[in-house]
């Protein structure tokens, strides 16, 4: 299976290609008024997920011969070969001597392949695959040597010792091997919030700033409750005491670094963004200072992934659960500082009343009176040290968070400066253990500059357009990716909205695909000149297909960077 851009007609599939509203049609590039397209076919490299393999040689697999043919036990086996004298002792010997090879492929999060090998038997046989979740498959070996091929896909994720038994037909000799393999993808286990990193205080490292192009090494598995075995941690990165501009890349320790950015910051500027990042085989993850000077580093853990069944991902259309400025979800009004409301979660909009662990958002602060930070945190607790969105009087900025869901299926959101806050919260996901939606992790890759003439070489995405990326169009199964989106040379105020493309891949070929509606959520918010990140969980609907509006009225580049994405199959 690959994970790539639907390929069909390459001229016409430039990711992305614009609609000038009331046209529906390509658009020529322009300075304004839609989005252009991609060069290149491929937006997830057909290598993105390694697929993992798992075997047992035929040497290791074991007989078991006929039971004797007394009373009324079975008949005794025919052997295919002249039934005179040594010729029939030497073709049962030679049945009886038969291997089984068994060789497992991953083939998606869930699924798995499984190659069976026969060696030494030229005669029929029944194969009989148990998969270890109580599931069985029967199927015929016709004497080729060819192997018996079978998929299953498992509906947890997990580790299962797979059987299975060949039996030849002509002597009804047995012969078993087994198979241990662990399922490619990841569930979610809340976790904290909980500060892992804090180089101001000499929290997880040295009481220091991490200086220019060098990484702060931040342990996870085997960090307080978090278990070995992790696969990718949900860190809130925060970047402060910068005196230069920059960028933060985060990636697992051992991994070569990769050339894409999670926050981006500015001389002075305190910037927090959500990472989902893999971890090391030794347990740790790298933050990198690109900057040209030292800052300090912050990350709070909400929550780890693991190759185990626990909660699956189901993402959903962004939908605004709170609004403080008109009342939804809450009081009207401003929140004092210092102070917190209750957020329902569990129940509320497309999110079931009952199972959901976790919550993924998007959180954005508005109007504030002051400088200070956003903490959200389950129900029922107090508050942690962690926050989760930073900010400077009067400024208006959006961070990803992913936060466990208290006991009463609610969350709560404190201001943490010293004035009042408008806040905005909109849902894009959740967490629960009747989720399918695993996880898989694969290297960072940009997927989208629009400032990169080799790849793109339209200009800057116009205002009020958008720019739709086919990621799994024509890909069943996959529901969803964790990107992160970077908006730069900004030459309005404006918002970038993040929602699935109604349109089939089809319309979009046959020229017949319409103008959506634009999303009234927002994903990141900028101003004039400024560069801003924001991690993405992005639902790709029906369709495959997930859409970036610039809701603005200005140009402005658009950065788009892959991290991985969920699987229900």
């Amino acid at each position: 299976m690959s994970y790539r851009r639907l390929a069909a007609s390459a001229a016409v599939l430039a990711a992305g290609i614009s609609f000038i509203p009331g046209t529906a049609q390509a658009a020529d590039p322009a300075a304004s008024g839609g989005a252009q397209g991609l060069t290149t076919p491929d937006l997830i490299p057909a290598d993105a997920v390694e697929k993992t393999k798992f075997s047992s040689p035929a040497a290791e697999s074991t007989r078991t011969a006929p039971a004797p043919t007394t009373g009324g036990g079975f008949a005794t086996p025919q052997s295919t070969a002249p039934s005179t004298g040594a010729g029939t002792m030497a073709a049962e010997a030679a049945a009886a001597d038969f291997q089984v090879g068994v060789d497992a492929y991953t083939m998606s999060a869930h699924g798995v392949a499984l190659d069976v090998w026969v060696e030494n038997l030229a005669t029929n046989a029944s194969v009989t695959i148990a998969w270890g979740d109580g599931a069985t498959t029967n199927a015929s070996y016709d004497g080729s040597g060819q192997p018996v091929s079978s998929e299953h896909t498992y509906a947890e994720l997990g580790t299962y010792t797979v059987k299975v038994t060949v039996t030849d037909s002509g002597t009804g000799t047995a012969v078993t091997n087994e198979v241990q393999l662990t399922t490619e993808g990841s569930d979610y286990t809340p976790y904290g919030p909980t500060r892992l990193l804090d180089t101001r205080n000499g929290t997880g490292a040295p009481k220091a700033k991490i200086a220019k192009y060098t990484s702060a090494k931040v342990k996870i598995a085997g960090n307080g409750g978090i278990p070995a075995g992790v696969t990718a941690v949900v860190l809130n990165v925060t970047v402060t005491n910068t005196t230069s501009g920059g960028h933060v890349t985060a990636y697992a320790d051992g991994d070569d670094r990769p050339t894409t950015s999670n926050v981006n910051f500015a001389p002075g500027q305190t910037v927090p963004n959500l990472v989902i990042v893999p971890v090391g085989a030794n347990g740790y993850v790298n933050l990198y200072n690109g900057g040209w000077e030292s800052v300090d580093l912050i990350a709070d853990v909400t929550g780890y992934f693991t190759q185990s069944a626990s909660s699956g991902y189901t993402p959903l259309a962004p939908e605004r659960f709170v609004d403080t400025r008109n009342g939804t979800g809450t009081a009207q009004g401003q929140v004092a500082g210092y102070g917190s409301f209750n957020v329902q979660i569990a129940g509320k909009g497309k999110v079931p009343a009952s199972g959901v662990k976790a919550v993924a958002l998007n959180v954005t602060v508005t109007n504030p009176k002051s400088d200070g930070h956003l903490t959200v945190y389950p129900s029922g607790q107090s508050a942690p040290t962690a926050s989760n969105v930073n900010f400077t009087a009067g400024q208006t900025i959006a961070n990803s968070v992913i936060v466990p869901v208290g006991p009463d299926g609610k969350i709560v959101v404190r201001n943490g400066g010293w004035n009042p806050a408008d806040v905005i919260v909109d849902v894009v996901g959740y967490y629960s253990p009747a989720s399918q939606g695993a996880y898989l992790p694969f290297q960072p890759e940009r997927l989208l500059d629009t400032r990169d003439d080799a790849t793109w070489g339209e200009g800057p995405l116009g205002g009020r357009g958008y720019i739709y990326l086919p990621l799994a169009a024509g890909e069943p199964g996959i529901t969803g990716f964790v990107l992160n989106s970077t908006v730069t040379n900004t030459k309005d105020n404006g918002y970038l909205a993040v929602s699935p493309d109604p349109n089939t891949i089809d319309a979009y070929i046959d020229d017949t695909a319409t103008w959506p509606t634009a999303p009234t959520s927002s994903t990141l918010n900028w101003t004039v000149g400024k560069t801003v990140p924001n991690l993405v969980q992005a639902s790709t609907g029906s369709n495959g297909i997930v859409d970036f509006w610039n809701q603005s009225d200005g140009n402005v580049d658009l950065i788009v960077d892959v991290f991985g994405m969920y699987q229900d199959n």
